[in-house]
């Protein structure tokens, strides 16, 4: 009987310390949320991502906060796609199945696009330029070939990427796509890519979409492919914004125009640059400064947190909001526009520590 009882009360204390390890644990997972979990009600939160992103700390951190990715490189046609009849999968396959394994969702980007194109997709066997029939017969090839591959396991893609001028009198960007194509092209990629992957989810995405000219444009020509039922199913408005624009005006009437269309909206490259937006690539003036001061610091914090909240109103609409790249440690703005200028657009520092900027977005 004693033994019996022994047991018992044995049983009872493992039983209660397992009890209240799991309820720690749980404590401890809602006294230190990530991103996903603060806005695990209103939209997904994902990061542009490489191959040395999802390792160690790094890794570590973006599985923590996030819970979607996007290649930053490695599924755009020039390194995906080098030679005809050569592809390289190695990195995009190494993230693929870091987000499969994690559970949480991946975003291909980009699919057609006028930089970082290999040069062998314009020219002809005899090394002149390609002709129309040729070049949507390579096009087609390629996005049949990157889609399938990655068929049930990539839920968005985006598709076309940047085609929209930049000039207040230019429609569609002078590109060899255009040139050769006309404007049949856009269209025809989403057309391929639905083929190759009717339950993917297909996106227009571009930049300065919130400026009245350009996306007056935008606007013009996703309306022309909603009305002709190209299967485009949503917008992608990058977010290369800085702590000076765009206005709460300026986002708030984009957002209610694009989603008058019925398309879904993601935030698909958002980073907040300290400095004003420059075009152009120049060399850095000398005794230019290019540090986070205090109260560039405290503009960053405040900028974002006006951003989020307008993306919390809009939830309805709003399906992603992506980073472009996890910390300050690793910025494509560090090289653009001012190659060697330092830049702190993240929310995470060089040391991968929550800068005020992440207060600003969380504390709602």
């Amino acid at each position: 009987m004693r033994t019996t009882k022994f047991l018992i009360a044995i049983f009872t204390v493992t039983l209660f310390a397992a009890f209240s390890s799991c309820g720690s644990y749980t404590r401890a997972k809602k006294n230190n949320p990530g991103l996903k979990d603060y806005y695990q009600s209103y939209f997904n939160i994902g990061v542009a991502v490489s191959a040395q992103t999802i390792k160690e700390e790094q890794g570590t951190l973006l599985l923590k906060e996030f819970n979607s990715i996007t290649p930053e490189n490695a599924m755009k046609m020039q390194p995906i796609h080098p030679r005809e009849d050569v592809y390289n999968w190695t990195e995009a396959d190494a993230l693929v199945n870091f987000a499969l394994n994690n559970r949480i969702k991946i975003r291909g980007h980009t699919l057609c696009w006028h930089e970082q194109v290999p040069a062998w997709i314009f020219k002809n066997s005899s090394g002149g330029g390609v002709d129309k029939e040729l070049l949507l017969k390579r096009l087609k090839d390629h996005i049949t070939t990157v889609v399938g591959r990655y068929k049930g396991k990539v839920y968005a893609w985006d598709v076309v990427n940047e085609v929209i001028g930049d000039e207040d009198d230019q429609y569609l960007r002078p590109s060899l796509w255009k040139e050769i194509c006309g404007e049949e092209f856009i269209a025809k990629a989403f057309e391929y890519a639905h083929q190759a992957d009717p339950d993917a989810l297909l996106f227009y995405n571009d930049y300065n979409s919130e400026r009245p000219a350009k996306r007056a444009k935008i606007y013009k020509m996703l309306k022309k492919l909603v009305d002709a039922k190209v299967p485009v199913h949503g917008v992608g408005l990058q977010g290369h914004w800085s702590v000076f624009e765009p206005s709460d005006t300026e986002l708030r009437e984009s957002l209610k125009l694009y989603a008058s269309l019925g398309l879904q909206i993601q935030i698909t490259e958002m980073d907040l640059s300290i400095y004003k937006w420059e075009k152009n690539l120049r060399a850095k003036k000398p005794g230019e400064p290019d540090s986070l001061t205090a109260v560039l610091e405290k503009k960053q914090s405040d900028r974002y947190a006006r951003l989020f909240s307008i993306f919390r109103e809009f939830k309805k609409n709003i399906s992603s909001v992506t980073f472009w790249n996890l910390s300050d440690r690793s910025t494509w703005l560090d090289q653009y526009p001012v190659p060697g200028r330092k830049n702190y657009p993240l929310l995470f520092d060089q040391n991968l520590q929550r800068k005020k900027a992440y207060r600003g977005v969380v504390n709602f």
